[in-house]
């Protein structure tokens, strides 16, 4: 029997698990019209690849990849494109973000399919590309691109592959019933995974209190060599850390990745989306969520399209708005409320919890801290939550970074144990999104003083190759005046060429010259001073001025020369004339 290591802190909330677990995967209806994000993964959100009055077939690309971190959006059925513009999306922010509307056919025609024959021969290379062209993202909440995560540096070498199957958040029951649903399509899953990544090893890390999903996968696995590894019921174990500390004893690094300790951590229902993508052709266009909570008759497990509606989804379980309090996406430790029921399932859609108000009660006012220190016990990763707090509270964003913030997973265990009820991943979560907005905002100025910098230097250059041409052209013209005069012999011009050369009508009109090198100087002046202005500010036109100040220096430059070469021939005509 493989042995087991321990992680810090962790607690037993409430498991609720039962209400939506007894019953198997149902497939939801279609609703009225689909609005798909395109950007449901951690990195850039997609690319728009339709456009309005579009009609596209299921499975059809909706976004392509915009960057390395991107995966493409595609179509969840048959239909046409109503509206492409902003629309509310499930995210802690309350922000809208950018949305493809679709409104189905009914018909639920497929576009082309391209499945990888023979997968278990084909190239890593080529089954990742394919993983990635099936806009995969991980489905266990943190929605990062699976074919980049499953590519990692050249510097580590993947000994261990973990299926997560933990699934320790109170309420979420959605890995549990595809695992007992649909245990042969996990495991195939994970089979591709570890054709990429040859490990030594392949491990599935699962929770004693799920004894038919184990059952399910012990069954799955006979003759493959991957071990199914059943840990002891405790919250947070499900963390990606967490379960590696459990199963392997070793601990990521600080600021690392699990790659750096030679272990790389997969969600079971990434692992279906996998076995789906390459042996079916079918993209991400679907998954599992559970549907719970009091205000709900029906709670089970559902198989949802992308973009569906939230409020649908929750009517289709017997949604009793009544009863309802807060519905919250994700679990009640890590979950977050949603203030549209109009927003999609997205990728990271996991669990829609509807509690009553007397089983998710709102929270009581927050009382001064104690100090009795239970937030500390609590924390899986050895942090300092009451010390954080302070920091967070005061402000001091570069201390609350010393001692270790980023560390943090929000996994909600400190909070749940505060007795004096602070929403202390509230604070932490806010100090890291303004820690994220200062660092966004100096890399901003460090591009756009490197940008002055570049500019100024071009600047003094051009000036320097002008400053050289105009002291040739001095040369020049002190070279010919020291030239002999012509010979006398030479036939002298006749009094009316000489009267010709000296013709007032002749002579450049310097007056006029000189007031536009002015008023292109007064212009320039100008341009620089609203130059100067747009960078305090940090507004967005700088690139804009900046290329007005330059094409005005190149008109000030362009008048210069003309009033010179003016002047020039002005003197070289009255010395003819003498």
């Amino acid at each position: 029997m493989r042995t087991l290591y321990d992680f810090p802190g962790g607690i037993h909330p409430p498991e609720n698990k039962r209400q939506s677990s007894e019953t198997p995967i149902r497939i939801a209806n279609l609703p009225e019209r689909l609005i798909i994000p395109l950007q449901q993964h951690i990195g850039a959100p997609a690319r728009t690849r339709v456009s309005e009055g579009d009609r596209v077939l299921k499975g059809d690309v909706l976004g392509d990849t915009e960057g390395a971190f991107s995966v493409p959006v595609h179509a969840p059925t048959s239909g046409h494109i109503e509206r492409i513009g902003p629309h509310a999306v499930p995210h802690p922010s309350g922000l809208d973000d950018w949305c493809v509307t679709l409104i189905p056919d009914g018909k639920d025609h497929w576009g082309a399919c391209h499945p990888l024959p023979e997968s278990d021969q084909q190239d890593p290379d080529r089954l990742l590309a394919h993983i990635h062209k099936a806009g995969i993202a991980g489905l266990g909440g943190a929605g990062f691109p699976t074919g980049i995560k499953l590519r990692p540096p050249e510097t580590d070498s993947i000994r261990t592959v973990i299926l997560n199957a933990a699934e320790c958040e109170p309420y979420i029951t959605a890995d549990d019933r595809l695992i007992r649903d649909r245990a042969a399509e996990v495991v195939s899953g994970l089979q591709i995974v570890r054709r990429i990544l040859n490990p030594e090893q392949c491990l599935i890390g699962i929770e004693d209190n799920k004894p038919d999903a184990i059952q399910a996968l012990e069954s799955a696995v006979d003759g493959t060599g991957i071990e199914v590894v059943v840990i002891p019921t405790r919250y947070p174990s499900g963390g990606e850390k967490q379960l590696i500390q459990v199963l392997t004893g070793e601990e990521v690094p600080h600021g690392g990745i699990p790659a750096d300790i030679g272990v790389l951590c997969q969600n079971v229902g990434t692992a279906a989306a996998i076995h789906r993508a390459v042996y079916h052709g079918e993209p991400l266009i679907q998954r599992i969520t559970t549907l719970t909570g009091d205000a709900l008759c029906e709670p089970g497990n559902v198989e949802t399209l992308i973009g569906t509606p939230i409020r649908h989804l929750l009517d289709s379980a017997g949604f009793d708005e009544a009863r309802a309090g807060d519905v919250l996406m994700g679990g009640p430790m890590m979950g977050f409320s949603l203030p549209d029921l109009a927003m999609p399932v997205v990728k990271t859609t996991n669990c829609l919890l509807a509690g009553s108000p007397e089983e998710l009660p709102p929270p009581p006012p927050p009382q001064p801290c104690i100090r009795c220190g239970y937030c500390a016990d609590a924390c899986p990763m050895e942090l300092l939550p009451q010390q954080l707090f302070w920091f967070a509270q005061s402000g001091e964003n570069d201390k609350a970074e010393q001692h270790n913030l980023f560390d943090c997973i929000e996994c909600g265990a400190c909070s749940w144990v505060c007795p004096s009820q602070i929403p202390l991943v509230q604070y932490y979560r806010s100090t890291k999104g303004e820690i994220r907005e200062q660092r966004e905002e100096q890399i901003r100025a460090d591009r756009a003083r490197e940008r002055f910098e570049a500019r100024q230097a071009r600047l003094e250059r051009e000036q320097a190759e002008k400053e050289a041409k105009r002291q040739a052209r001095k040369e020049a013209a002190a070279k010919a005046r020291q030239t002999p005069p012509a010979s006398k012999a030479a036939p002298e011009r006749s009094a009316a060429a000489s009267e010709t050369v000296a013709a007032p009508s002749e002579a450049p009109d310097i007056e006029t010259l000189e007031k536009q090198l002015l008023k292109a100087q007064a212009k320039r002046n100008n341009m620089r001073n609203m130059l100067d202005d747009a960078r305090k500010r940090g507004a967005d036109n700088v690139d804009k001025l900046e290329k007005a100040v330059a094409k005005n220096d190149d008109r000030v430059d362009a008048a210069q020369k003309a009033l010179e070469k003016a002047r020039s021939g002005l003197t070289e005509t009255g010395g003819a004339t003498e």
